[in-house]
């Protein structure tokens, strides 16, 4: 029986009606209205690509899109006639929520910090996309499609940025290759407005408008590691606790890994405060190989333990137990080439993998599934329990079932290549190529829009926040 999310704890995540004490504001606004619609297109899954070969030799670039980057707009074909799921009218184009995808909570379990009902009418969505070679993370509106927010990763501009992971509270974490993570804020009234030491907030206003390393109010920390350090790449928010007393969410943490190539016993893992970004754990993992690139892909789990795959062989999935920091170790079977990570509703880490076939672990058991011939990069796994996995032969979406880990779907996308997958709070999947696209596909009626002016795009991990909520039910009461 796959367990359902419930979303009780209103007023502080993604999903919700305004904060106690919140004045209203989305935080989701954009003073530049001319700006909306840039850089999007729309269209139907009767498009054709050319079939892109793998990239399978880790972190390679410039590849080459198909997508138009003029920044116009063009009309949504109909969506295909026989797609018996699609029994609610929405062809996904209007941005408004698919209720069908979502799970609704029990709105009988309320506390002093809202009624719980916020997650048919989220508050903000946000999808944080890095652009590796610019240096830079850029805050997309998953509901308009609008970039309201472009931001750098470390003080020079040669972090290498990838993975990002988003907080229940809506906040970024982002790792540069190079070494460093970096916090910014989502909501604009949450930044400090002096924390520039300028009065008044100066912040991103989107794409064209990147400030200058420290002059970012949203810009909370960046924490930097020793020199020694040349791989920095998974990154994973903890759910943290909600405090009843005054509506707050304290204890968040972030997960990450970092090694020095040039020694394959170094890779460590470090937890850091949410708040601060000061380093509270950090400890070798000699076991694992660090190869040429560390550790690869992290995310957490019910109980906030941290897992994580490397990519070099040989492969390693390993397990840090959030409280005692104490690992454990299995070796990924010799013929999955790992990269892209997640961790599903049952608390099961998922290995996209670009050669034999995409894996599924069983903590319980300790037995590694392989789908044969299942490839692909990123992964997250939606609302209905199907695990959305980005193939880049064609490039596009392959919906797998968790439960019988049969394919339900494949949705090609137009464009020559593939990363990122993650879900929005609206119940539509998003898939990042290499060149220039996000897309937000609507899964059912097997259309997508593209937003196209993105700088070298590289994720594939919690862009959204989604997977953290779906593995944690929301942020729990502390």
């Amino acid at each position: 029986m796959r367990r359902l999310t419930l979303f009780t704890v209103p007023c502080l995540s993604l999903l919700l009606l305004p904060a106690c004490g919140d004045d209203g504001n989305t935080g989701a606004t954009n003073g530049n209205s001319d700006e909306i619609g840039e850089g999007i297109e729309t269209a139907d899954s009767n498009n054709t690509n050319a079939e892109a070969g793998s990239d399978d030799k880790g972190e390679t670039a410039g590849e080459t899109s198909t997508t138009d980057d003029t920044g116009t707009a063009t009309a949504a074909t109909t969506a295909n006639d026989d797609d018996d799921d699609d029994d609610d009218g929405d062809d996904g184009d209007d941005g408004q929520p698919k209720f069908d995808t979502v799970v609704v909570p029990d709105g009988g379990m309320a506390n002093p910090c809202g009624d719980g009902m916020g997650m048919m009418d989220p508050e903000f969505s946000y999808i944080w996309v890095a652009n590796s070679g610019q240096g830079t993370i850029s805050k997309l509106n998953t509901v308009t499609l609008v970039e309201e927010g472009r931001y750098q990763t470390r003080v020079d501009t040669n972090g290498s940025p990838s993975r990002t992971s988003v907080s229940l509270t809506g906040d970024v974490a982002v790792a540069n290759r190079n070494g460093g993570v970096t916090k910014v804020i989502a909501k604009h009234e949450n930044c400090d407005e002096m924390n520039n030491g300028q009065p008044g907030l100066q912040t991103s206003s989107g794409k064209d408008d990147v400030l200058p390393w420290g002059e970012d109010d949203c810009v909370a920390w960046s924490t930097s590691f020793d020199n020694a350090v040349n791989a920095n790449r998974p990154v994973a928010w903890t759910s943290g606790l909600l405090n009843l007393q005054n509506c707050q969410v304290e204890e968040q943490k972030v997960w990450t890994s970092v090694s020095n190539t040039s020694m394959s016993t170094s890779m460590r893992v470090i937890r850091l405060d949410g708040d601060d970004g000061s380093v509270e754990a950090d400890f070798n993992v000699p076991e694992v190989n660090v190869g040429s690139f560390g550790a690869y892909g992290g995310a957490v789990n019910s109980e906030n333990d941290f897992w994580f795959i490397n990519y070099s062989s040989p492969r390693m999935l390993v397990k840090v137990d959030y409280e005692t920091l104490d690992y454990q170790t299995w070796p990924v079977p010799a013929a999955v080439c790992s990269y892209g990570f997640t961790v599903d509703s049952l608390d099961r880490p998922w290995i996209g993998a670009f050669c034999e076939g995409s894996t599924m672990f069983d903590p319980e058991t300790e037995e590694f599934t392989v789908l044969p011939g299942m490839l692909g990069y990123g992964l997250q796994e939606d609302a209905n329990g199907v695990m959305w996995l980005g193939t880049f032969s064609p490039p596009g979406l392959r919906g797998i079932d968790i439960e019988t880990l049969q394919e339900v779907k494949w949705i090609e996308l137009p464009t020559n290549s593939s990363r990122g997958v993650s879900v929005d709070f609206y119940g539509y999947v998003w898939f990042v190529d290499m060149a220039d696209s996000a897309f937000r596909v609507d899964t059912q009626a097997e259309t997508w829009e593209i937003y196209n002016q993105l700088n070298g795009p590289y994720t594939y991990s919690d862009m959204t926040g989604w997977g953290l909520n779906l593995t944690s039910g929301g942020i729990p009461a502390g």
